[in-house]
């Protein structure tokens, strides 16, 4: 049997036949109106598209284009603008721009700091001031007081006073006592104390000797401060005429009772290089001092004391003492204040 035929009407075609029209005037549309923008850019002609649809428009030979002779102005702008001549306006000059950007010459108050301020000039500035920089003095009679042993009783002085700064401070210090109604062994120093570390100064100056015979004087260079565990220490060597020498080395600690009972205790050992008779010292080890004093601050400033002193000489110094009739060790009770300011 013969198959039917498909019969297309004709209002059916015609209305195929428009729809395709319209699908291709979709598709070409954009399609000139990217080559006109294209032509308008370029400043010369563009060839005119194929008019056959589905037939692709003849590329475009750029490097036989002569790109000196194009109009960049008008480049953007409609059909209707571009007629128009560009709006005047000042040249811009790259190199000048540039040359300001990075570098050329500056402004004659560029390093002025006062220049910008409005007015305002620098000074100093009340209460800002670093406190390392003040000078401050500080006295210190560590111990002031009686003692009282076996070969007699009198007054004992040790004590100290700065005046500087945190870095440098100019420090004199003195020790000695009074027995009999005589000045007995008194020591005295001028110091230059030089801060080389947190808690530690480098001492150097001058020490004389007092009492108990003809004077010496000494050079002096040392360290004192504070070591771990809050020890206070000192160690200083002397070197004076003849080829004397010395080492003196002291060392206290502050413990705390309460926050104002304060039990110290202390020791300090002298030794010299060579003998010295007609002050009684000898060579080596030559004495020996060992403190243990209570104290109640009633201000921190001010606090009476009481304690105990062992002293002992050693080698030619105790046999020096022995020939002036004089005890070796001798123990002694103390009392006295301590006083700061």
């Amino acid at each position: 049997m013969r198959a039917p035929a498909i019969v297309i009407q004709r209002p059916l075609r015609a209305a195929l036949f428009a729809l395709a029209s319209s699908l291709s005037l979709s598709l070409w549309l954009p399609l000139a109106a990217l080559a006109q923008a294209s032509a308008d850019h370029a400043g010369h002609a563009m060839p005119a598209a194929s008019a056959t649809p589905g037939v692709a428009a003849p590329a475009m030979d750029h490097s036989k284009m002569d790109h000196s002779k194009m109009d960049h102005s008008t480049m953007g702008s409609s059909t209707k603008d571009s007629a128009k001549p560009p709006a005047a306006g000042p040249s811009m000059d790259m190199g000048a721009m540039m040359k300001s950007m990075q570098g050329g010459t500056p402004p004659p108050d560029a390093r002025d700091p006062d220049a910008y301020a409005d007015g305002l000039t620098h000074g100093p500035m009340p209460g800002m001031d670093m406190a390392d920089n003040d000078a401050y003095t500080h006295v210190l009679l560590n111990q002031f007081e009686l003692f009282k042993g076996r070969d007699g009783s009198g007054q004992a002085l040790d004590a100290q006073a700065w005046f500087g700064t945190d870095r440098n401070k100019l420090w004199l210090k003195a020790s000695g006592e009074r027995s009999g109604g005589r000045l007995g062994a008194t020591r005295l120093e001028g110091l230059w104390n030089h801060a080389i570390a947190a808690y530690w100064g480098l001492q150097t100056g001058i020490r004389h000797d007092v009492g108990d015979g003809p004077s010496r004087t000494w050079a002096a260079f040392g360290v004192q401060g504070l070591a771990p565990y809050w020890f206070e220490v000192e160690a200083t060597a002397y070197a004076g005429p003849r080829g004397r020498t010395a080492l003196r080395l002291e060392a206290e600690y502050e413990l705390l009772l309460t926050q104002r009972l304060i039990l110290q205790p202390d020791v300090e050992v002298n030794l010299y290089g060579k003998n010295d008779p007609e002050r009684g010292i000898g060579r080596g080890v030559s004495d020996i001092d060992v403190g243990l004093r209570l104290r109640y601050e009633i201000t921190r400033k001010f606090a009476p004391y009481v304690g105990v002193v062992y002293s002992r000489k050693f080698g030619n110094t105790a046999s020096y003492a022995r020939a002036a009739g004089e005890r070796v060790s001798d123990t002694q009770v103390v009392a006295g204040i301590r006083i700061w300011f």
